[in-house]
């Protein structure tokens, strides 16, 4: 028996090493020729460093597979081939679609050279790449470095997203980007405006006369854009391959116009804060036990009674260095709804859960306790109960009450006065005077 068990210990604690070793999951990269491998090793060190198994195939080898016997073969997806002309295997853009619709997470980087099939994935997703041979021009905004065109710009870290759980929190220096420009779509709600260029910058066709309206002026510009999928896909698409490069990462950075210069870009430290949150290391929630019952109670009724006291509680992780921890918040709501919210209130943290105590409402039927947590950088959290609240029984209702006090009155006193004129009409007897003849 005690060799049986030790057995079933040891087989628990390789299943437990195996699970710890490939816990971030397998990762396909898909490459234009295999020299990226080199001048992208800093990136993909820092990947391997995190646990992730990096599988590199050429964009256009025929043996390339996403799904073998209905399953994934792969959680995520580095397209890092912006100049495929056509993707190998049974990979197309509409695999890649399904592959994220399937809750897998993708990082695309494009460059000058952009195919169609990129530019097709990107639209899928709401993002509009421009053509081919463009680039970010900014002619007031570029590196001492620049050959002349003006496409070697400088990002100001001012123009990234509001959203540290996506770039990190610290302060980041100048950003080196040499690539192609993209706008989002205005209709697209999911679709995050990450780092966008500055007011004087467009995306045109570096060797040629601007003779026409850019594809993107200003602002509208992106540079980098992400988004998260209603099934909480991540996706992150960068119109500079050159941006991961170990070239950007480690070079210094010196405004031509401003002449501010750094011995580093941020380059690096907003490479990993974005790959951080595309693979899901970062800001992923998940629900745990929820708990619901009367006021001073363990377990809840068959139904509830309106107007009584109700406790609620949820306990909600948030996936933080490599392992589930409490989640810290004080913006999570509670919704108890019938179509309609009928209560709205802040739930208190305490612990791992999240707690509150309200009184339901005067009305009766089908409700949910609903609790619905979507912020920029965070998974969407859903959770829904639903329970039964009926009308007051019979025996519970105020044996008097207050505001009927003056109908009571009123009855009672047409009660005596009835009486009154009972007696007198039946006792009163007027006296009858003898006809005289």
């Amino acid at each position: 028996m005690a060799a049986t068990s030790a057995r079933f210990a040891g087989f628990l604690l390789f299943f437990a090493c195996i699970s710890t070793v490939h816990g971030a999951g397998k990762m396909l990269v898909l490459v234009d020729n295999w020299a990226i491998r080199e001048t992208h090793s800093l990136f993909f060190k820092s990947l391997r460093e995190r646990g992730f198994e990096l599988v590199f195939k050429l964009a256009d080898d025929t043996g390339l597979s996403l799904v073998k016997y209905g399953e994934y073969l792969y959680e995520h997806l580095v397209i890092f081939a912006p100049s495929v002309e056509e993707f190998g295997g049974s990979i197309d853009v509409a695999a890649i679609t399904n592959f994220i619709d399937g809750g897998g997470n993708v990082l695309l980087a494009a460059s000058s050279a952009i195919t169609d099939p990129i530019r097709e994935i990107a639209s899928e997703c709401g993002v509009e790449f421009d053509e081919e041979k463009t680039s970010v021009i900014d002619h007031m905004n570029y590196d001492i470095k620049d050959l002349g065109k003006h496409t070697l710009i400088v990002a100001d870290p001012k123009d990234l997203i509001k959203a540290p759980m996506i770039v990190g929190s610290k302060p980041l220096r100048p950003l080196l980007f040499r690539g192609v420009g993209m706008v989002a779509d205005p209709d697209n709600p999911l679709v995050l405006n990450v780092l966008h260029a500055s007011s004087m910058a467009y995306s045109f066709n570096p060797d040629e006369r601007v003779n026409e309206y850019p594809h993107a002026v200003g602002k509208n510009t992106l540079l980098i854009a992400a988004l998260q999928a209603r099934n909480n896909a991540r996706v992150v698409f960068a119109g500079s391959l050159d941006f991961f490069s170990d070239e950007f990462f480690t070079s210094g950075v010196q405004h031509a116009m401003a002449g501010e210069k750094h011995d580093q870009c941020g380059n690096q430290d907003l490479a990993l804060s974005l790959s951080q949150w595309v693979f899901k290391e970062k800001g992923v929630l998940r629900v745990g036990n929820v708990s619901h019952a009367l006021k001073g109670e363990t377990e809840p009724p068959e139904a509830y009674t309106i107007l009584e006291d109700v406790e609620y509680s949820i306990e909600i992780d948030e996936f933080k260095d490599g392992k589930w921890q409490p989640f810290d918040a004080k913006d999570v709501q509670l919704d108890f709804v019938r179509i309609d919210s009928f209560v709205r209130i802040f739930l208190k943290p305490k612990a791992r859960k999240f707690e509150t105590t309200f009184k339901l409402p005067d009305v009766y039927g089908v409700f949910q306790f609903r609790v619905d947590y979507n912020r920029i950088g965070y998974t969407h959290l859903f959770s829904t109960t639903q329970v039964s609240v009926r009308p007051l029984q019979h025996t519970q209702y105020e044996r008097f009450i207050p505001s009927a006090y003056p109908y009571y009155g009123s009855a009672f006193s047409m009660m005596i006065g009835v009486f009154i004129f009972s007696i007198v009409y039946l006792h009163f007897k007027e006296d009858v005077k003898d006809k005289t003849e």
